[in-house]
């Protein structure tokens, strides 16, 4: 089974991480939540707590098909310090394996160099990535090479669903799509 990584950091975005979670687990990916602190409890930026399934200290690189990183402001600012998410994005990134961010995540990216060419974010915080090409409200979600990433809450459907895309196929996206009533997303 495809196994994903959502590391989930203190200030993470609920409807971000969330819609990424359920979206994949639908597709019948697995996804792996994991804690950057002792406590497997991570509260977000509006106080909604999500049980971790590991901590980021047991992740192990060769068992992941991804890694995604939801947004969130002090949430993205924790995976950017984060020892072990820098690791595991720089290994995930020599082995050629999926990455994805959104909202103000794709700065933890350019933080361990792994964000590619084009990209979006959250507006405004491509001044703080200050490299590539941002793309912002020119397209929801982004991919170049190995990395998807996209703009905040209300894409967060769509981005999820590129990831399935990229992971299972047209035939499952469009099943998952069709199910959330998601014709917005192109």
């Amino acid at each position: 089974m495809i196994k994903v990584l959502v590391p989930l950091a203190r200030g993470f975005e609920e409807i971000e991480a969330v819609s990424i979670i359920d979206v994949l687990r639908r597709a019948e990916i697995e996804v792996l939540v994991a804690s950057l602190n002792d406590d497997n409890a991570v509260k977000g930026a509006n106080g909604i707590s999500i049980i971790s399934d590991i901590n980021i200290n047991d992740v192990v690189v060769d068992e992941l098909e991804m890694i995604v990183l939801p947004g969130g402001v002090e949430g993205t600012f924790a995976l950017a310090e984060d020892e072990n998410v820098q690791r595991i994005l720089k290994e995930m990134d020599s082995k050629g394996k999926n990455i994805g961010a959104i909202c103000a995540a794709p700065f933890a990216l350019s933080e361990a160099g792994v964000l590619k060419d084009k990209y979006t974010c959250y507006p405004s915080f491509e001044n703080h990535i200050k490299q590539g090409e941002y793309l912002g409200d020119k397209m929801m979600v982004v991919e170049c090479e190995n990395v998807i990433t996209s703009r905040g809450p209300a894409t967060a459907i769509c981005f999820a669903l590129e990831i399935v895309k990229k992971l299972k196929g047209e035939k499952t996206y469009s099943l998952i799509k069709s199910g959330l009533l998601a014709d917005f997303c192109k």
